[in-house]
């Protein structure tokens, strides 16, 4: 479904991404992950196609994005941490408006369950500025998902949102890869990278360090078997120095 080979974006003499290649699979929801300026967000745009990459290949469900973007991006969503919206339509009205340019043919049947998955049915007719910054970023992610695309990147798809739209968003993500889309996680939050990614990408300095099963790269990072959740992966793959020691747990005093 995502197939990446040699990917290598350059500004000017600065190499943001250096010689990157993974592949994503139908039904895998890939996290990836890195340091403060390890490329992630470069790379989320090449692989959708709103930079040119300076050299590799990138292959969207069989198609070349660059050489024939259009078919390749007609089967992806990119969904920012920062929602893009129109201040003067309502929600329903960015629906519609999606659905004329990706020509989804009755679109009300799938807007409907759509915004009700997400719990903003009742905001069908309010303008952004009457959102809640949560609400606004529900109403971006069902815009993207109203195409029903094979390939989703989610750029801290968290952002905004309070306890329950966290558990929702979780529960969307894991279905469409249950349905068989290919998923990009970039998020910092490595808690929820381990509880709903099959797989992990580690980047530092534009570089890949490694990628896997959550499994895989655990096992290779633990010093002793199951030692390591992937916090104390993350330290051991991108620092140079020792992971900072973990908060021993407090004993109970027994009472005299």
């Amino acid at each position: 479904m995502i197939e990446v080979a040699g990917l290598t974006k350059l500004y000017g003499d600065f190499v943001a991404v250096n010689e990157l290649s993974f592949a994503v699979q139908a039904g895998e929801v890939m996290g990836l992950v890195g340091p403060n300026g390890a490329g992630k967000t470069t790379t989320l745009r090449c692989l959708a196609g709103i930079i040119p990459p300076t050299r590799g290949a990138i292959r969207i469900c069989g198609g070349d994005l660059t050489r024939d973007p259009l078919p390749a991006k007609k089967q992806l969503a990119f969904l920012t941490d920062e929602p893009r919206l129109f201040d003067y339509l309502t929600v329903w009205q960015h629906l519609n408006f999606v659905a004329r340019i990706y020509q989804v043919k009755d679109w009300e049947r799938l807007a409907t369950p759509l915004l009700e998955e997400l719990e903003i049915a009742d905001k069908r007719d309010k303008l952004p500025g009457e959102l809640s910054r949560g609400m606004k970023q529900k109403l971006a992610i069902a815009c993207g998902l109203l195409h029903s695309p094979k390939v989703i990147y989610f750029d801290e798809p968290l952002t905004g949102l309070d306890p329950i739209g966290i558990r929702r968003m979780k529960d969307s993500i894991l279905k469409r890869a249950r349905d068989g889309a290919a998923i990009i996680i970039s998020s910092h939050l490595l808690h929820l990278v381990e509880e709903i990614c099959s797989h992990i990408l580690i980047l530092k300095n534009g570089r890949k360090v490694i990628d896997g099963t959550i499994a895989e790269i655990t096992q290779k990072f633990s010093q002793q078997a199951g030692d390591a959740n992937l916090e104390e992966v993350f330290f051991r793959a991108t620092s140079d120095v020792p992971a900072p020691p973990q908060t021993p747990a407090v004993s109970e005093v027994p009472k005299p």
